[in-house]
């Protein structure tokens, strides 16, 4: 199922960080002190890798 606007707005941190998946290794990442990143995971070569693509503006 993708990642709805309304998910992410009501995504609360916890005490360990969250990871909200989209579709094709997109996800946003819930850090416990409150701050949002989009992720990218892929893998090269059998590596998996991941890249930051921004932060979630509140």
């Amino acid at each position: 199922m993708p990642l709805t606007d309304v998910a992410i707005r009501k995504a609360r941190p916890t005490d360990k960080t969250q990871r909200l998946f989209d579709a094709g290794g997109l996800y946003l990442e819930l850090a416990p002190s409150g701050g949002k990143w989009w992720r990218l995971k892929y893998r090269i070569n059998g590596k998996e890798k991941r890249i930051s693509l921004g932060v979630k503006v509140q």
